[in-house]
């Protein structure tokens, strides 16, 4: 009597006679799962292998067959991830689309560490720049994995340049007077602008996002909720700032975005007048975030504590701040003065001290400070 070939378990052919096997198994979950496979001995091989990992507990991805995901999809919804959220949207958008260039046509698992490192380095960016494209590309995997759309982060195995934080370049008096003059004659609208960045502190994509809203002439504060954190901060407005945002909303509706065009159209930045006049100014190395910097070494140099500079900054952490502790020679001169008063301390004979009060003290290197 001939006897059948009994049927193995979890293994078919989907369609009979094909050669093309399938399996089917329950996940640790309970959920029925499917794979195409190819012939039979590789079928059951592959069975063994589910069981097994069911039985230890393993995580099994959500569709072994999944068709691998287009980075344009993926910046797409960064993109839209970056807007909703207000992180800084304007250098978002710009890192986000010179991303899209160059890997767009690429699928997400295509895309190495190496092929990361090439791309960052073949740019000819700062360390800076290159750290904060490396930051926007990590969030574009971080967002695919939250939402199943890969499984690993490339950007990870790509290490972070070191940044040299120990060279603040900020406006000096000579060069301001320089700025403005440029800026009173060819751009004289985008005066009052200038003004508010050199007396507030805040980002560009920040005040150019204010609305009349955020003014408030009562308590003179500013209120920025656009900020790169996600968080509503409150500037104090001192009365260079107020006398300009006085200025604007004289010839402004009062509704709306602060910073508008004659045609009452919003400005969204301020690249066409601002780089320009840096140029005919003769400033070398300056940017927009260059009034940021200057607006806190011209607080630690008019004697206003660390702490409190950090706080109107908007600086994460104290080390951020502390980069402009040098701008304030007196406070250290002041502190290390005090050991002349300490109780215990040698006295030098009467006839060999030295006289300090009318000691000749050389004139003092006033190489501007960058």
């Amino acid at each position: 009597m001939k006897r059948t070939a009994k049927k193995a378990r979890g293994i078919y052919e989907k369609e009979p006679g094909s050669d093309v096997w399938w399996i089917r198994y329950a996940d640790s979950s309970g959920r029925i799962r499917r794979e195409k496979v190819g012939n039979k001995g590789a079928a059951i091989k592959l069975y063994q292998k589910r069981k097994t990992q069911v039985l230890q507990g393993d995580k099994l991805p959500e569709n072994f067959r999944a068709r691998p995901v287009e980075m344009r999809l993926l910046v797409e919804d960064a993109m839209e991830h970056c807007r909703n959220n207000n992180r800084g949207f304007a250098q978002d958008r710009l890192r986000l689309l010179m991303i899209l260039r160059a890997f767009g046509s690429r699928t997400a698992t295509s895309l190495t560490p190496q092929d990361i490192e090439r791309w960052l380095a073949g740019n000819g960016w700062s360390a800076g720049t290159i750290n904060r494209a490396r930051a926007t590309l990590s969030l574009i995997f971080r967002l695919a994995i939250a939402n199943r759309k890969t499984e690993s982060n490339p950007v990870k195995l790509v290490r972070r340049k070191k940044e040299n934080n120990g060279r603040v370049r900020f406006l000096s008096a000579e060069e301001e007077i320089a700025l403005r003059t440029v800026v009173t004659s060819r751009y004289p609208e985008h005066l009052l602008e200038l003004d508010i960045a050199l007396n507030t502190g805040i980002r560009r994509g920040e005040q150019y996002s204010l609305t009349w809203s955020d003014v408030d002439f009562g308590t003179k504060l500013l209120a920025v909720s656009q900020t790169k954190n996600g968080e509503t901060r409150h500037v104090p407005l001192n009365t260079s700032a107020l006398a300009a945002f006085a200025a604007l909303y004289r010839n402004s509706s009062g509704e709306g975005y602060v910073f508008t065009n004659r045609n009452g159209d919003r400005l969204l930045k301020s690249r066409h007048w601002f780089e320009p006049a840096v140029r005919e100014a003769k400033l070398k190395d300056f940017s927009w975030h260059c009034l940021r910097r200057t607006f806190a070494s011209r607080l630690v140099m008019a004697g206003v504590d660390l702490r409190t500079v950090q706080q109107l900054i908007e600086h994460k952490t104290i080390q951020m701040t502390v980069r402009y502790a040098h701008l304030a020679p007196e406070h250290q001169r002041a502190a290390v003065e005090r050991l002349c008063s300490v109780p215990g301390t040698l006295e030098h004979p009467t006839d060999t001290r030295t006289d300090t009060a009318h000691a000749e003290v050389p004139e003092p290197n006033r190489q501007s400070i960058n």
